[in-house]
């Protein structure tokens, strides 16, 4: 195990965004994790081994005692077990943000994207039927719901 970051650090935080592609995931990141180390699967277009690398990058900016906002889909437990795993071996906090979103909203936005940004829709619904909601058992310290509504991001805590 490492060391833990110096009493005068705050200490690192690993936010793990939860939600359908077209939920509004990235526009949260970039609204209230600024802050945070942006680390998303798609980001590496020409990684093949994405889930290692995503673990990597998590891994080394929690190492510097720097926070890390993962955002990706991460529908199921398997998904974010490996990520609440490297906070925990680096005395992180965990939280998690739903981005709670209904599929149609998810498509409305998606068919606005351009270019690589924009998704099959496929992968909406079958990221849809493989979403397993978080739960405070997985290891996490905090879980919130995010609804985006008109520019705007109303966070709540996510009741289990």
């Amino acid at each position: 195990m490492s060391d833990p970051p110096p009493a005068s650090a705050p200490p690192a935080e690993l936010a793990i965004l939860i939600g359908l592609p077209g939920s509004g995931k990235t526009s949260f990141a970039r609204a209230r994790l600024a802050g945070h180390v942006h680390v998303s699967k798609d980001l590496m277009p020409s990684t093949s081994r994405k889930d290692a690398r995503q673990l990597a990058l998590v891994h080394e900016a929690l190492a510097a005692g720097r926070s890390v906002v993962v955002d990706n889909v991460n529908p199921g437990v398997a998904d974010r077990a490996p990520l609440v795993a490297a906070a925990r071996d680096k005395r992180a906090a965990v939280v998690g943000y739903v981005l709670d979103a209904d599929v149609q909203e998810c498509l409305r936005r998606n068919r606005a994207r351009e270019g690589k940004a924009r998704v099959p829709d496929v992968a909406i619904f079958v990221n849809r039927k493989r979403l397993q909601p978080p739960t405070p058992a997985e290891g996490f310290d905090a879980l919130y719901r995010v609804r985006a509504t008109e520019g705007r991001f109303d966070v709540e805590p996510y009741a289990t």
